[in-house]
């Protein structure tokens, strides 16, 4: 079997999603549930603009839980 059958057969896997409240305002990533072993450099994330941001190192999805509203300063 080649490796091109080999990719072909393997599901994709889904991102980790990643549920706020507002409270938890501002995001960023690794979150303090994720194990050690796996951080990265600490990088904040934009939810407030879609609704949702993604790690640009592990790909976490992070998104703002229905009918959170983000109020201002």
């Amino acid at each position: 079997m080649s490796t091109a059958d080999t990719k072909a057969k393997t599901p994709l896997k889904e991102p980790h999603v990643v549920e706020l409240m507002a409270q938890d305002l501002p995001a960023f990533c690794p979150n303090p549930a994720m194990p050690v072993w796996n951080h990265h450099p600490r990088v904040f994330l934009d939810v407030a603009s879609t609704g949702q941001a993604m790690c640009p190192y592990c790909g976490t999805v992070y998104r703002l839980k229905s009918g959170e509203v983000i109020k201002g300063h």
